[in-house]
């Protein structure tokens, strides 16, 4: 995608091009691409695993101060994969979103729940000229509790903001 083809589409949010494209969501997919890390989250019959590379920018950053697995509840973490601002970014928002349900209802978030808002929160950054889609696609892991019966569940969430 050059600059010049995209004839002014990119300049706000809000603007399609004639193909039915927003060149901004294209854009943050390209930014999750140019981050060279690979991130895989597998969901088994009673576990989730999450692997991602880690790469360290530059002999002056500290080793142990990279990471891009975060723990948002006791029972759900996620990997980021993109520009680590914009997933810092979503980490907090996940925070604050666990921390309101947990206070407003008296029991854990669901997993499925709280990536649902979170694409939900993320989606109106597309409708605004003013914001910008992220550039980060987190995946939320996580053990769900129904009754005594433990789920587990991993869910990906794309710039797009849809959700797998």
């Amino acid at each position: 995608m050059s600059r010049g083809s995209s004839a002014g589409y990119d300049r706000h949010i809000t603007i399609f091009s004639p193909q039915g494209k927003l060149y901004q969501v294209e854009y943050a997919f390209k930014a999750v691409r140019n981050a060279n890390i690979t991130s895989i989250g597998v969901r088994g019959k009673d576990c989730v695993i999450v692997v991602t590379q880690k790469k360290v920018a530059d002999k002056l950053i500290v080793p142990s101060s990279v990471s891009h697995m975060f723990k948002i509840t006791p029972t759900i973490g996620c990997v980021s994969t993109g520009l680590i601002a914009d997933a810092k970014n979503q980490i907090m928002r996940a925070r604050q979103e666990a921390a309101e349900f947990k206070y407003k209802n008296g029991y854990n978030v669901p997993v499925g729940y709280l990536a649902k808002r979170i694409a939900d929160i993320c989606q109106v950054y597309t409708q605004h000229a003013y914001m910008r889609p992220l550039g980060v696609v987190p995946i939320f892991c996580g053990i769900d509790f129904e009754g005594k019966e433990a789920i587990p569940r991993t869910i990906f969430r794309f710039p797009s903001h849809t959700m797998v």
